[in-house]
């Protein structure tokens, strides 16, 4: 049965219709999965729409949820936007002046939070924000009345305020407000983006095309549901047909995969990072013919490539490396893992290459909340993939790049503009349609794009030479002692760079060598690690033009986390905080007069993937 799909939830018709299932979403309580068919999803989220009515809200009215992933936030996606009420969907982790800024402007008439903690930090932000009515909880809280109130008042009210919403329905067309997503950013207070019907359908029902799996296939859900990215994905799986289960925390991840067994999952880099440090790990606690063995398959992955022309040897060396050791990391993430969708930053060409020599392939995308959120994306049905790009242009979105190499895109998926700021919009969306993305790019072979920098975050030395911060940053990741990173220098003499060590993988490291240390502010000082790290560096510098060369660098003994505000609720490096919170070792690094670290407390890195499970899991 073909549904034509023009408003966001049009998907639920079809979802029931085409692909009914008893596990249309998975969740997990007290540590027991649990499910909802395609038509409790479609039931639950129409008396949601009803309650919401019944509470006195009318279309265009605004209704917030803050919340960790969970199957009933589809309930509330959907049955606010039949309802004809704007979802504004907020991250669980932000400040709460971030809270209260978002939701006064806004306006936002009713919250809906996912549990104690969550409604005890909204709770306390009531007293200044006359539009909030009340607050709902997905879980049950104390003092705070529950979301299945909105859906009995919904089935009660049924008869009432069924031909409301069925008038709601029919009057809301494509190019109506669907949502207002709050852009974190890395500077300034956050922006409300505008986005329609028309901008989120259009960018899912394209990159559906973009792989075969389907009906009889799963996916678990971790990344930030509020955040474009895992929402539009979110869509996408809907649309598909797929079972969805939803993981609330990072540490949830490896039970989910040896208990899911998902077909599919949508990463950030960082993870795939942590993922692929833990098989780097994993193959030193070997010893003779086996970790042989697997460095010698671990080794073969760099030679991996999309489209690679048939090499019946190299095609029989990758038999054996399967059979001996990728078989068993398929099977460390569930046995049936062959697509990880990657977004939200620059993926590291030797992680695409061994997951994909392993057989799970990873198709990166690009794109910003302001374009719904794909501008391109990797193409597996048509097999337009290629490592170190992030594909070509979805179809129905044009790019093209401006003298100074900025992206430029334009199409159906382009945000409507930024709540309450037409001049902040104008600065980006020109008459013309074009959105100006801020983001530095190329294309490869004709039509990969390739994301080469941050306008913005460019720089020019003192003598004149430009320098790409984020590429060498992303350099310096690929060192296992390496976390994060910031490169520095802006109308300076040279370059240098800020680092935040990957403090796991030291400390192995340091226990090997028997290097003892009260914290990690000793850690960072010790002789022997900055050694280490100054060979890391020179390393990483060979690479570089001899202007890019990190010619100083100082470690800090934080880990850089969005709790501590070093980045962004999606790992984005907040730069103007970091450099103001290092001020006075930024300065040491270009005084003569000072040339000793600087360094302040612990702050411990929450969002972390489970390594020494995998390495549990990977048996030989």
């Amino acid at each position: 049965m073909s549904i034509d799909v023009k408003r966001t939830f049009d998907l639920l018709e079809r979802y029931e219709k085409n692909f009914p299932r008893k596990d249309a979403l998975g969740g997990k309580r007290n540590g027991e999965w649990y499910v909802y068919s395609t038509s409790e999803y479609k039931e639950k989220s129409n008396q949601l729409a009803l309650g919401m009515l019944a509470l006195g809200l009318e279309k265009g009215d605004k209704v917030a949820t803050v919340s960790t992933n969970r199957p009933e936030w589809n309930f509330a996606d959907m049955g606010l936007a039949m309802a004809g009420i704007i979802h504004v969907p907020i991250y669980p982790t932000i400040s709460e002046e971030e809270y209260r800024y978002i939701l006064n402007h806004a306006e936002v008439k009713y919250v809906i939070v996912g549990d104690t903690k969550l409604f005890e930090k909204i709770n306390l932000l009531l007293a200044g924000l006359n539009s909030i009515k009340g607050i709902y909880s997905f879980e049950d809280v104390e003092g705070c009345k529950n979301y299945e109130e909105i859906l009995q008042l919904g089935a009660e009210k049924e008869k009432e305020f069924e031909s409301v919403l069925r008038k709601n329905k029919i009057s809301i067309e494509p190019d109506d407000l669907a949502t207002l997503i709050y852009t974190s950013g890395t500077t300034g207070v956050p922006k409300g983006v505008m986005l329609t019907h028309r901008n989120l359908v259009s960018n899912f029902t394209e990159h559906v095309n973009n792989h075969q799996l389907g009906y009889k296939h799963k996916t678990i859900s971790f990344l930030p549901l509020c955040h474009v990215y895992e929402r539009s994905m979110n869509y996408h799986f809907q649309h598909k047909g797929m079972g969805i289960y939803y993981v609330g925390n990072l540490g949830g991840i490896m039970p989910a995969l040896k208990e899911i067994n998902p077909d599919m999952f949508n990463s950030v880099p960082r993870l795939l990072e942590r993922i692929y440090d833990g098989l780097v790990s994993k193959g030193k606690d070997l010893e003779g013919i086996k970790r042989v063995i697997y460095f010698w398959a671990l080794n073969r992955t760099r030679k991996f490539s999309y489209n690679k022309k048939f090499n019946p040897f190299f095609a029989m060396g990758q038999r054996i490396a399967d059979k001996l050791v990728y078989s068993k990391w398929r099977e460390a993430f569930g046995g049936n893992l062959k697509i990880i969708v990657s977004g939200g930053a620059a993926l590291q060409p030797r992680i695409a290459r061994l997951l994909g020599a392993a057989g799970i392939l990873t198709l990166e995308g690009y794109g910003l909340t302001e374009t719904s959120p794909v501008i391109a994306v990797s193409n597996l049905t048509n097999r337009e993939l290629k490592i170190g790009t992030v594909g070509p242009a979805l179809p129905g979105m044009q790019i093209k790049i401006a003298d100074d190499g900025e992206i430029l895109c334009k199409g159906p998926g382009v945000m409507k503009g930024y709540y309450k700021a037409p001049d902040l919009t104008a600065e980006v969306l020109n008459e013309d349609g074009w959105f100006h993305t801020g983001d530095i790019g190329v294309f490869e072979d004709g039509k990969y794009l390739k994301i080469t920098d941050r306008k913005k975050e460019m720089f020019k030395l003192s003598g004149g030479k430009y320098i790409a911060p984020q590429m060498i940053e992303n350099k310096l990741k690929e060192s296992f002692f390496i976390e994060q990173a910031m490169v520095i220098g802006d109308n300076e003499k040279f370059a240098s760079s800020l680092i935040s060590p990957n403090f796991e993988y030291l400390h192995d490291w340091c226990s090997q060598r028997k290097i003892h240390f009260r914290d990690n502010e000793e850690l960072v000082q010790k002789s022997e690690v900055i050694a280490q790290y100054q060979k890391e560096v020179a390393s990483i510098n060979k690479t570089l033009g001899v202007h890019e060369e990190i010619k100083r660098f100082r470690l800090v003994c934080e880990e850089w986390t969005p709790q501590s505000g070093e980045l962004s609720p999606t790992l984005k490096l907040k730069r103007n905080f970091v450099a103001q919170k290092y001020k006075s070792i930024i300065e040491g690094i270009y005084s003569v007069s000072k040339q000793n670290q600087t360094n302040g407390g612990l702050l411990r890195l929450n969002l972390r993937f489970d390594m020494n499970e995998l390495r549990r899991r990977l048996r030989f």
